[in-house]
């Protein structure tokens, strides 16, 4: 029988992903940066499928300087979800003054992805910096997205808090490792009532398979696309490997064991 287009469409409007109320059909969310030019930005941000896109503030131009190419012509906000985003801040009041940077020039635009790092080796989330920046962003009318570690008391905290969203590392940034304590981010989505997206890490689609078959709610990457050989392609795969993997979570796998269970049973042979 042929794949009928439609079904699939209507299948994953019956799934949408929900943050801050909002529903969108697509669970990967895809980042601006490392690719070749804003044409290949383009083209692998609809190759993906993605619906929310992440921009650093820090590192791309969407109206801070008038006489470069500006993000928005290729990815305008009529068409997709921005997500201005505190990459590179290293403190609490850097990350809240970017993020009210990128709210005025986005027009008052809530949603946020907040980030405060704690060492240029690593890239591995301040965990102090981030809560502050993180209560001072929400009392500010902020919704927040959080990056953090895959600690699944630090995941509650930031939902008790008030983050809408909380995204755990697999590995870290730009390492293409894969989610290296799946039983953490096991334990953060069993026990989260927000969505929980990974976020840093994935290499490859297994790897976003992988992620969604645990029951994450989104998976978010940059560098896995744009720091492919064919970026465009690469897109591609990490769209199917996300509906693979939550299709594969909603299904309900059979269990692991050691012994054998023969698909065509003796029992009720015709002969």
């Amino acid at each position: 029988m042929r794949d009928n287009p439609r079904m699939d469409t209507l299948e994953r409007i019956a799934d949408p992903l929900v943050i801050a109320g909002k529903a969108y059909r697509s669970r990967l969310l895809t980042g601006t940066g490392k690719f070749a030019d804003f044409e290949q930005t383009r083209l692998a941000t609809e190759s993906a499928g993605a619906q929310i896109v992440t921009i650093a503030i820090r590192r791309s131009n969407i109206g801070q300087d008038k006489d470069a190419p500006n993000l928005l012509d290729v990815l305008p906000p009529d068409r997709y979800t921005l997500l201005p985003n505190t990459a590179g801040c290293y403190t609490a009041a850097d990350a809240v003054r970017t993020a009210r940077l990128g709210r005025e020039l986005l027009d008052g635009h809530a949603l946020v992805k907040l980030e405060v790092l704690g060492d240029q080796q690593t890239l591995h989330p301040d965990i102090p910096a981030t809560l502050e920046a993180a209560a001072t962003l929400i009392a500010d009318g902020f919704q927040v997205m959080v990056y953090t570690s895959d600690d699944p008391i630090m995941a509650r905290r930031f939902e008790q808090m008030g983050c809408v969203a909380v995204m755990p590392l697999a590995a870290p940034i730009g390492s293409g490792l894969g989610i290296r304590n799946p039983y953490n981010i096991l334990t953060i989505v069993e026990n989260a009532k927000v969505p929980i997206l990974v976020d840093a890490g994935v290499g490859t689609a297994s790897d976003a398979a992988i992620a969604m078959e645990l029951g994450c709610d989104g998976v978010l990457m940059n560098t896995a696309i744009a720091g492919a050989k064919d970026p465009v392609r690469m897109a591609h795969a990490m769209k199917l490997g996300v509906q693979a993997g939550r299709a594969a979570f909603l299904a309900g796998r059979i269990p692991k064991k050691r012994s054998a269970s023969a698909s065509s049973p003796i029992e009720g042979l015709f002969f």
